[in-house]
């Protein structure tokens, strides 16, 4: 068994299947990978990791009733993100923002996390054709993806607080198998709370410059051969230290964080398209 602790979900036990999931090379990266990009370089206050809102995810499932699978695709839904999450999108010009989705299944099928389904009496298959509807669904439903990162990315953010976002959990329910609540004011609120998440972090412009200038940056450097693809499915660090180990890659991360060239760049720069993205939460 293994006790996991979350500020939104509480103290929950696991069984050793999520345990030795936890320990494969796969999970323990995305500790190292920051949920919302290279913004932590210009606003170190929102530095969570994927690794905490995949947690997260699966913990929501479990809350709500979800079977051990479900909890375990939360748990993975997650793992093919690359360094520095979207960034990777706008370095393929993936503009819905799912290359991710695009290498899923390559990515968990070279993982260790196949051998460890095995041995728990599971197959990957069931992952990868499984239907989760808690986990996912279309815009603009509620499911417990977007709920985790809408209030999770909304307390690193100081959109909304911590109580709040707690108090908004206790409203929700599964109608018909997907995630409904339970008070028209609470639908009012989440779906308010989710534009404010879009309009002042996910486009705020120093955010939005921090992940665009990162991800020409990376561009840059893949074009001229000195990073590599498999470059960008190590954690940020690594990817970091790989950069500044030239003066021109070490000037360039100094020069994100010291905003140099932040007019001009929201100007004339390659400034991400961020998706649009809507909320409309369903009444009980």
């Amino acid at each position: 068994m293994i006790q996991l602790s979350d500020f939104l979900y509480g103290k929950m036990e696991f069984s050793q299947l999520f345990a030795d999931l936890l320990n494969t090379d796969a999970l323990k990266r995305l500790a190292g990978i920051h949920q919302s990009g290279a913004i932590f370089l210009v606003n170190p206050d929102i530095c969570h990791s994927r690794l905490e809102h995949a947690i997260g995810v699966m913990m929501l499932i479990r809350k709500l009733g979800g079977s051990e699978l479900e909890q375990i695709a939360g748990l993975l839904h997650d793992i093919s993100h690359t360094a520095f999450s979207h960034v990777g999108d706008y370095v393929f010009d993936y503009l819905e923002e799912d290359y991710h989705e695009k290498v899923f299944a390559e990515v968990l099928c070279r993982s260790e996390i196949p051998d460890v389904l095995l041995k728990h009496g599971y197959s990957i298959n069931q992952i990868l054709y499984g239907t989760f509807d808690i986990l996912e669904q279309p815009m603009p439903s509620l499911c417990a993806d977007r709920l985790d990162y809408t209030l999770r990315d909304g307390v690193y953010g100081g959109i909304i607080s911590r109580q709040r976002a707690r108090e908004f959990l206790n409203s929700i329910v599964l109608k018909d198998g997907k995630i409904a609540v339970k008070a028209e004011i609470e639908v009012a609120w989440i779906n308010d709370a989710f534009e404010k998440l879009n309009n002042e972090m996910f486009k705020l412009p120093l955010h939005l410059y921090a992940n665009g200038k990162m991800a020409e940056l990376i561009k840059k450097l893949l074009n001229k051969g000195m990073l590599v693809e498999s470059d960008l499915f190590k954690t940020d660090t690594l990817l970091l230290n790989k950069i500044r180990t030239t003066y021109a890659g070490y000037e360039a991360i100094k020069s994100i964080k010291q905003l140099r060239g932040f007019a001009e760049f929201m100007r004339h720069g390659a400034v991400p398209k961020v998706k649009s993205r809507t909320l409309s939460a369903m009444l009980v």
